[in-house]
């Protein structure tokens, strides 16, 4: 670590963050205790942590004070984890309903956030500075496995109009201390990642940190022109926000010459889990209680697949307790041979809009269909639309000449996994813009809800 590093981590940022209000740094150091213990320790920990968290929103939430009478719930008498089961799920729909009343009566001034709506229906919600600060550390915490730390210089490919639209001359200065440098993931044509390229070169970077399409995208082009960029130094490329495919880890890895570290969490559901470098991928217990649930709204045993449902016990100014992520994953009792006791999550197969359902019944993942289109190299870009049971969009970006043979072949296979009555509709287009927070979505199911898989009911 150089000093500078060892400056902006241990002096700079903690002054930053408690100016902000933040406890962060006190929150890395619990953590930073917490992870290495047993799991039994842990789960003990958690308990404490979730029975506090329910006596506090008991008491001090309108909305949960009168579930909770009428349930006739006692958080003090909370024995065990499973006895979470007694309350209700919560998805987007009850917090839209009810924001006045999930507001604790004491939560001062909070920060209003919205999630980017991918499935179709943004959430508004509210933050404190716990939950915030809690957040923070986690990261941090989840950074520092990979040998790199806050002050390392850093590029960050994103594009959530939050941070774009947050470049004033304040925050310009901080990025600048912290040797963060953003990079737009809204802008990614080939003369833009020229100039990303170019930057790289100069900025040479210790981390990288994005979403993986945008990295995989990056990496591609910089493979495909002959840019060498994997002896800069860089140790580690942070990706979140998005599924990360087999395809993408390989791209990514194989132009900048260093691993990818996944990373799981949303700006509603908080920084549910992250990659060590053994490849386990770690639940932040401390602070979130992880559930998987099937359609039928039971949670089920370790791993069984269903939907994530997340408890983040730092939120007791507004409260994610038992919420539907629309997420589908699952649990494994297995430990990480790094020591941590940190459980968990063994799969994340992306949301429940990302999977695609037969005319029978059969769910399949996206990938069923993502593959086809990634096989014909006459396809440049591509997005997958399930319209209904029985149609499927597909918007191409592909030379006029190529159309007869790509349509034939996709119309075929597509058949075979999803019904013969299939109708498949081809839209040609320039370009295929991402979603509005700079994502990218190669499959997108418009089913109604109890149709799609994981039957989420907010997906």
């Amino acid at each position: 670590m150089s000093l500078y590093t060892k400056f902006v981590a241990s002096a700079l940022f903690p002054l930053h963050e408690r100016l902000k209000g933040h406890s962060s740094a006190a929150a890395l150091r619990a953590m930073e205790r917490s992870q290495w213990l047993p799991p039994q320790e842990l789960e003990q920990l958690q308990l404490r942590n979730l029975r506090a968290f329910l006596q506090r929103i008991g008491r001090d939430v309108p909305y949960y004070r009168e579930l909770f009478a009428r349930l006739d719930f006692d958080p003090a008498s909370l024995s065990t984890l499973a006895d979470l089961q007694a309350l209700p799920l919560t998805g987007k729909a009850d917090i839209r309903a009810n924001m006045d009343s999930l507001r604790a009566d004491n939560a001062g001034s909070l920060e209003r956030f919205s999630t980017g709506g991918s499935s179709g229906e943004p959430l508004v919600f509210y933050r404190g500075k716990e939950r915030v600060s809690h957040d923070v550390a986690a990261k941090w915490r989840a950074t520092r496995w990979w040998d790199v730390d806050i002050g390392d210089p850093e590029i960050v490919v994103w594009g959530s109009p939050i941070e774009l639209g947050s470049q004033d001359r304040i925050r310009l200065l901080r990025d600048r201390l912290l040797r963060t440098e953003l990079l737009s993931a809204f802008e990614m044509s080939n003369a833009n990642m020229l100039q990303f390229t170019q930057r790289l070169r100069a900025f040479r970077p210790r981390m990288l940190f994005g979403y993986p399409s945008s990295l995989a995208l990056l990496a591609d082009y910089v493979s495909a022109n002959g840019y060498k960029v994997d002896d800069l130094g860089i140790r580690v490329v942070f990706v979140t926000s998005e599924r990360l495919y087999d395809h993408q880890r390989e791209s990514i890895e194989r132009a900048f010459g260093c691993p990818v570290a996944n990373g799981y969490g949303g700006r509603d559901a908080g920084f549910i889990a992250h990659q060590c470098p053994s490849g386990g991928m770690h639940i932040t217990a401390e602070d979130i209680v992880v559930e998987i649930v099937g359609e039928d709204g039971r949670v089920l045993p370790a791993g069984e697949r269903g939907e994530i449902v997340v408890t983040h016990m730092r939120t007791a100014d507004f409260p994610f307790l038992r919420y539907r992520t629309g997420d589908i994953g699952t649990l494994t009792r297995e430990s990480c041979p790094c020591g941590r006791g940190l459980p968990l999550l063994a799969e994340i197969d992306g949301r429940t809009t990302d999977f695609v359902r037969a005319a029978d019944g059969t769910v399949l993942h996206g990938l069923a269909l993502i593959y086809v289109l990634r096989e014909l190299p006459q396809v440049e870009e591509f997005k997958i639309i399930q319209d209904s049971l029985t149609q499927v969009t597909v918007q191409l970006v592909a030379a006029p000449e190529e159309r007869a043979l790509i349509e034939s072949t996709v119309t075929e296979q597509f058949r075979r996994r999803l019904g013969d009555a299939l109708v498949v509709q081809f839209d040609y287009v320039g370009s295929i813009p991402r979603e509005t927070s700079g994502k990218f979505r190669y499959v997108v199911s418009r089913l109604e809800v109890g149709q799609a898989a994981g039957q989420a009911a907010d997906a």
